[in-house]
């Protein structure tokens, strides 16, 4: 069997807008629904995706992206699936906590949790090697079992910078420059048990007509 049959390729997108999105607060574990503009925004997604040859989903099993999964999944039809172990980072005592109020009552906190890099844990949380870990085993898991398929992963910030960041040597310090672009579909491939970065920012997911990035 020749490596490309047995090379998964992954399409990572993050889920659209949410109201607490909106609303600038951290969601983690917990949840919120889709806003008008993101229902649009996943609609569009869609469109776009059709384009590429997918032979499944695979999503966090997060409301926000089970939602936008679904929306995609009206133009693309083809199975879809759920993974717990793609979910965004567990934020602890911070979930659901306005960003603003975190920054204004916790700001010494805050800092020294982003002076940690991957050791980054909010206050009864987990850290971003976690994130890295079960995010890379449920790819790999999945990879095992779909050689050679092309799937669309749709997740969380948090997940994708995990990913990509630990694959790319990254410290995760603030003083790093930008990798990621926002809205983007980026590609990691899967084979001989090993993940790798193929390409990022591979594609810009548009937004609703006439919204401003």
């Amino acid at each position: 069997m020749s490596q490309e049959a047995t090379t998964t390729r992954f399409g990572l997108i993050r889920h659209a807008e949410t109201l607490w999105n909106q609303e600038s607060r951290i969601q983690g574990h917990q949840d919120s629904p889709l806003t008008d503009r993101g229902k649009e925004d996943a609609d569009g997604w869609g469109r776009q995706l059709r384009r590429i040859s997918w032979d499944r989903i695979v999503g966090s099993d997060l409301g926000r992206a089970v939602e936008t999964a679904a929306i995609i999944n009206r133009h693309l039809q083809i199975p879809f699936e759920t993974d717990d172990r793609l979910r965004e980072q567990d934020w602890g005592e911070w979930t659901a906590e306005p960003i603003a109020k975190i920054t204004s009552e916790a700001l010494p906190k805050l800092a020294e949790a982003k002076r940690a890099g991957w050791q980054f844990c909010p206050p009864a949380g987990e850290d971003r090697l976690c994130v890295w870990a079960r995010s890379r085993s449920a790819l790999m898991d999945a990879a095992k079992r779909r050689p050679g398929e092309t799937i669309l992963i749709v997740t969380h910030e948090g997940v994708i910078k995990s990913l990509i960041y630990r694959l790319s040597n990254r410290s995760f310090s603030a003083g790093e420059p930008a990798l990621l672009e926002p809205r983007r579909l980026h590609w990691l491939i899967a084979s001989c048990s090993e993940l790798q970065i193929q390409q990022l920012n591979a594609l810009e997911l548009a937004l609703r007509t006439g919204r401003r990035p």
